[in-house]
């Protein structure tokens, strides 16, 4: 359970995380699925000028399962909430996706990382 408490450090960048980083879930999921978001990237990086930074995500061998969430850039310790809350809820990383988020925001990073892992998934191998 002390996975699920969110570590943040107030520096420049800040730093933050959740869960398992990506070497820790290696160990139990040799493949498992990472998924990024550059803040230069999401428009409200652009508008208020914050595009040093970055969220990753990373999930299970599937891309499913959320299993860490890590951000570096400003808002790194009030944007981690998020992630926390989705794990607590147990909720596959198509939630990002699904849900809708205020527009524009830096929060819209986490829509772009559950897209990158989408696009990372294993592709079923009994397609027709």
């Amino acid at each position: 359970m002390s996975q699920m408490i969110p570590s943040g450090i107030y520096g420049i960048p800040e730093l933050s995380s959740v869960g398992l980083s990506e070497t820790e879930a290696r160990k139990q999921y040799p493949e498992a699925i990472t998924g990024k978001a550059i803040f230069a990237e999401i428009a409200r990086g652009h508008i208020s000028g914050t595009e040093n930074g970055m969220l990753k995500i990373v999930c299970d061998n599937q891309g499913r399962k959320i299993l860490g969430v890590m951000i570096a850039g400003e808002g790194a310790t009030e944007l981690i909430h998020i992630g926390q809350m989705a794990m607590l809820a147990n909720a596959d990383v198509d939630i990002f996706v699904e849900s809708v988020f205020n527009f524009p925001t830096l929060a819209e990073a986490y829509r772009v990382a559950a897209l990158d892992i989408i696009g990372r998934r294993p592709k079923d191998r009994d397609v027709f």
